[in-house]
């Protein structure tokens, strides 16, 4: 039967174009969005199997819908010249693969796409259509299935008309009448303003298509009654522009679509001008006709209860590993099993019932064992998850994740399929495909999920190669592995060793909360002079603008603002404003801390245990999750008070605290070489003060709280980027008292100014910036034409050096802790890292020993122009330590 695979060209490339960092081969061409493109297009081909074609693309700007309506389309940034050139680039690939492309002046993309989706519906022929729009799920039908990318061209979601109808409750022609209503900002169409998708799909379910919707406004009631009324012309037209024409008059017929296979040599050859070594390899052409085929085959063994001997046999033959760890939270994943990969194309799968069982020891004694080098996909996750169930994991000797992380920081993804597509290793269906998704999540069969689980080991095999020799072309070894891989062992002690919460005194805190929350509350209706709720943005608006008569600050769509922004801005009309503020903040402390906090707590541990990330943040630092320790307010007492809940988990212990003081400040004195700061810090000033004194040119006496206030946000400031705007918003001053303030502080700073100009030159011409021990941030919109991102990505090559760095610098303070501690055999233990800050609990015993010992290895982490200093304090509980 055939099958036809259309794709959005215009759409793809461009998610291509963002979703990857900047690529350029030898002659200086463009290349990341071909190489992208040409990745997802592979994809395709080897799990969909299409006998037939085509990639359409837009012809210009004019069409049919910008005589119609003159304003479509229109606002959007003009194509970055970076992306522009790939175009012709692309077309030429397409034609050397043998895959049919078309473009027609007068129409888009989606008028071709729209035409040959209908002539499948009437031909019975089978087609997917792969695109980045949402507009393109009005051609679903029961031959047309739509496949919209999600996570950049990474990862796909499928829609039938069914799965429309789950989503949506439309069917496929109604996705034109939510477009006629809730316009769509990205093609400048008006739709009906004030109408989001909520208010257009619960119209749409009551009337079902735009003209209804008119015909009906008189029977609504409200505010929508009058927007529909008022922009019922709007709605008409913009549901007439977003309606795909499905009857171009075009020659290219089924015959012409056929896809039999790549012209090797003519791609091959291509592949080879754009230096795309990882698909040349990843195609297997150098070998014999066969190669491909017979590195995607692979027998999968099914360990049983009986195997002992066949296990232990494969142990001595281990090339890679993979556990199957259902969950984000890896203290509470369900483990599905194993796999082992021991060349030759085979694996060996073992379900967690055997994993656990006598014929596995030999398994798990390997798996224990630090002298056997492993080689696997998310060591910290497995060792967490598979040591809740008792079974040790030691001796990871490289972890895919991290190496693709350091590779790239800021991709879309890192699951191992998208990897395995990247770097050109055997293709893997996605988690979704095999479990299902939502509330259809299902653990599959045994057979399909050893072949599933016994792959991921396999592409681990593969990958582990190639990301070794590109850490290794990158200069990224050292960084790799002995910072990031140690690191990753290191968390995952610290997370399973978890923090001890006294409960009672969680629970007591929260009734004094409550009690504080009713007496601000009683407060604020005598404010008002009425009681209303609280938490309800319309009704508090109603309140402080039309009751009291405070001056609006901003509206949005649904009424007035009364966000923290617009309240602080408001505090000096009325006292109410600040009980308000002060209400929110204890409540937001009940809601997030006293009862979220309750709820993490581990019942057989009485601690909770939160899990660090270590390849979300592009600058490298640690984002903590279930729960979030790093987010516990500290600049409020209230919220400081939470700390006295973190408490040592056994008597006669304390918590210490150890704090990096100013650490971003002394990395960019450092790497800027400006004499000024590192004299403050050579010296052991106050870098705020001696900031303070240099631009306001007075002595130390004379640097009154105020000038320090606004040096020190000129100081953080500028490791973050700041702007004027930005300065002016943080010290309630004008724009051009801020710009003057910047302007005297470079002036004063040279060495940091001569440093903001020259790494942002620097990441023009590499394309990304380094930090101290070489991590890398790619920067592909340095280049981009909207002046918008083009500020981003300067601001971003400023301050990813210096925060970078400083993440570093307590990353490697951790791992040579841990070292040092084990070395020493101290009983003390770390249990968190919150930004700066690193804290243990510490038996009275070796107080002395563990404060001169954590001062000692953390101010000598990394060598700097100017001295780390580390501030070390301890108590009985966290509050305490500080």
């Amino acid at each position: 039967m055939a099958k036809c695979i259309i794709i959005d060209g215009n759409s793809i490339i461009n998610r291509a174009f963002y979703a990857l960092p900047p690529l350029t081969n030898g002659a200086g061409q463009h290349t990341n969005a071909v190489y992208g493109f040409t990745t997802m297009l592979l994809r395709l081909i080897e799990e969909e199997k299409p006998t037939h074609m085509l990639v359409a693309f837009d012809a210009g700007k004019a069409t049919f819908r910008h005589a119609e309506y003159g304003e479509y389309k229109g606002g959007r940034a003009k194509m970055p010249p970076e992306l522009a050139e790939q175009f012709p680039l692309l077309k030429e690939l397409l034609h050397a693969m043998g895959i049919r492309q078309f473009e027609l002046e007068g129409y888009e993309a989606d008028d071709i796409i729209g035409t040959l989706t209908k002539r499948a519906d009437e031909q019975d022929v089978e087609t997917l259509v792969v695109s980045g729009d949402k507009d393109m799920l009005q051609l679903a039908s029961e031959r047309v299935t739509i496949a919209l990318t999600r996570k950049g061209i990474s990862e796909t979601e499928k829609y039938d008309p069914a799965a429309i109808q789950e989503k949506y409750n439309l069917s496929p022609s109604q996705i034109i009448d939510l477009k006629g209503l809730m316009g769509d900002s990205s093609d400048n169409i008006p739709g009906i303003p004030g109408v989001g998708e909520k208010t257009a799909l619960k119209l749409l379910h009551e009337y079902g298509t735009v003209e209804n919707v008119i015909e009906h406004a008189d029977d609504m009631k409200g505010k929508i009654k009058d927007l529909v009324r008022e922009h019922a012309d709007s709605a008409r037209m913009s549901k007439d522009i977003a309606t795909i024409f499905r009857d171009v008059s075009f020659d290219a017929g089924w015959d012409d679509l056929v896809f039999d296979g790549y012209d090797k040599s003519a791609t091959k050859s291509m592949f080879q001008r754009l230096e795309f070594r990882s698909l040349l390899e990843r195609l297997d052409w150098g070998e014999t006709p066969d190669a491909h085929e017979e590195r995607q085959k692979i027998e999968v063994v099914t360990v049983t209860e009986h195997d002992k001997e066949l296990l232990a046999d494969a142990v001595s033959q281990i090339k890679a590993l993979y556990v199957e760890a259902i969950g984000d939270n890896p203290h509470e994943a369900e483990v599905a099993g194993l796999a082992v990969y021991t060349g030759e194309e085979r694996s060996y799968f073992v379900p967690f019932s055997v994993l656990t069982s006598d014929a596995a020891e030999p398994l798990r004694s390997w798996l224990a064992d630090e002298s056997a080098e492993k080689a696997l996909y998310d060591g910290h996750k497995a060792k967490l998850a598979l040591g809740w169930n008792g079974i040790a994991v030691n001796g990871i000797a490289f972890d895919v994740i991290l190496a693709a992380y350091l590779l790239d920081p800021t991709s879309s993804s890192d699951e191992l399929n998208d990897l395995a597509s990247r770097y050109g290793a055997s293709p893997l269906p996605s988690d979704q495909d095999v479990y299902g998704k939502g509330a259809k999540f299902r653990l599959p069969e045994q057979p399909q999920l050893a072949e599933f689980v016994a792959r991921k080991a396999l592409a681990v095999h593969q990958l582990a190669d190639k990301l070794r020799e590109e850490l290794r072309k990158n200069d990224m070894e050292p960084l790799y592995y002995e910072l990031e891989l140690p690191l990753s062992m290191v968390l995952a002690s610290m997370e399973r060793r978890g923090v001890k919460v006294d409960v009672d005194e969680l629970r007591a805190y929260g009734k004094e909360l409550s009690a504080q929350l009713d007496k601000l509350m009683s407060t604020i209706y005598q404010h008002a002079g009425t009681e209303f709720n609280l938490n309800s943005p319309k009704q508090l608006g109603e309140i402080l603008f039309e009751k009291l008569g405070l001056p609006t600050v901003k509206k949005t769509k649904t009424g007035y603002s009364t966000d923290a922004e617009v309240l602080e801005r408001l505090a000096p009309y009325h006292e109410i404003v600040n009980v308000i503020l002060h209400y929110r903040t204890l409540s937001k402390l009940q809601s997030t801390y006293v009862e979220g906090l309750q709820k993490e707590v581990r019942k057989e541990t009485g601690k909770i245990h939160t899990y660090y990330h270590q390849t979300i943040a592009a600058t490298g630092r640690l984002s903590s999750q279930y729960p979030n320790l790093q987010n516990i307010p500290i600049r409020t007492e209230e919220g400081r008070k939470l700390r006295k809940l973190f408490v040592p988990a056994q008597p006669d212990w304390r918590i210490l605290a150890a704090d990096y003081s100013q650490i971003e400040l002394r990395v960019l004195a450092h790497i800027s070489g400006d004499e000024r700061m590192k004299e403050a810090f050579l010296n052991d000033m106050d870098i705020h003060t001696k900031t303070a004194m240099d631009v306001f040119g007075v002595n130390a006496d004379q640097v009154d709280a105020n000038m320090r206030r606004q040096a020190k946000a000129v100081n953080f400031g500028i490791v973050y980027g700041i702007s004027d705007y930005g300065l002016s918003q943080n010290l309630h001053i004008t724009r051009k008292e801020a710009a003057e303030f910047i302007e005297q502080y470079f002036f004063v700073f040279q060495g940091v100014r001569k440093y903001m100009d020259e790494i942002v030159k620097k990441a023009r011409t590499d394309g990304y910036v380094t930090t101290l021990l070489n991590r890398r941030r790619y920067l592909p919109e340095i280049h981009a034409s909207n002046f918008n991102l083009r500020s981003f990505a300067e601001r971003t090559a400023m301050n990813t050096p210096i925060q970078g760095t400083a993440a570093d610098i307590i990353k490697l303070a951790m791992v040579r802790l841990d070292g040092r501690m084990r070395k020493e055999g101290v009983e003390s233990r770390m249990l968190l890292q919150v930004h700066d800050e690193l804290v243990f609990e510490v038996p009275e015993s070796e107080l002395e020993r563990m404060s001169a010992l954590v001062k000692e290895e953390m101010e000598s982490a990394l060598a700097l122009d100017v001295p780390l200093k580390v501030d070390v304090s301890y108590g009985n509980n966290w509050y305490e330590a500080k």
